[in-house]
């Protein structure tokens, strides 16, 4: 499994022509090299030695497709108190939330919108179908869990489109949640009426 995973070093590898191995020298030319090449030796010792200026290189590793025994690419997404577990196969681009149509369960144009925002981000409209699952919070949230679930497992599905969809902020979960009640106070920080008389 690890053998099949490719980095840009091995690109590199694969792209540049390889060098002719060079001819070997007599002994006599070897020896009157190395006396001529002695005092430059000295002169620099790093040059020779084959010390790197350069810092140790990162290999980048390309991740590998993620899909279940159906074909499909699963991801969990999260918002608030909504969870979303989500499908993703190649389609038509039918979303199918809780087994009803997401016109029927999500009827606001804006909260459809935001379900198909990494479908528009990385020109992929109309190309996979979408079966999730969600429960908790509200309408709002569930919708962020849904666009973090397909931004997960359309990363899964296509590993090439991770970075777009990253960089769009897609796959962080929003950390943001309610601020709980404080006592003391009507609400988290909402004091009561004060009445001087």
């Amino acid at each position: 499994m690890a053998d099949k995973k490719k980095s840009l070093a091995d690109l590199g590898a694969l792209t540049s022509e390889t060098p002719e191995a060079p001819v070997e020298a007599t002994e006599t030319e070897t020896v009157q090299t190395s006396v001529e090449e002695a005092p430059a030796k000295e002169a620099a010792p790093a040059a020779d030695q084959g010390v790197s200026t350069q810092g140790p290189q990162i290999e980048a590793v390309l991740r590998e497709q993620q899909l279940d025994k159906h074909g499909r690419a699963y991801a969990t997404g999260r918002r608030k108190d909504a969870v979303a577990r989500v499908w993703l196969k190649p389609g038509s681009g039918k979303i199918v939330i809780n087994e009803r149509d997401q016109e029927v369960y999500f009827a606001r144009p804006s909260l459809r919108l935001v379900i198909n925002q990494p479908f528009g981000l990385t020109e992929r409209t109309g190309q996979y179908d979408v079966i999730a699952t969600v429960k908790g919070g509200g309408l709002s949230g569930q919708a962020g869990a849904v666009l973090h679930g397909i931004a997960q497992a359309l990363s899964r599905y296509e590993p090439t489109l991770r970075t777009t969809v990253k960089r769009a902020g897609f796959l962080t979960r929003d950390s943001r949640v309610v601020e709980r009640k404080k006592y003391g106070k009507a609400k988290a920080r909402r004091s009561f009426q004060f009445s001087k008389r």
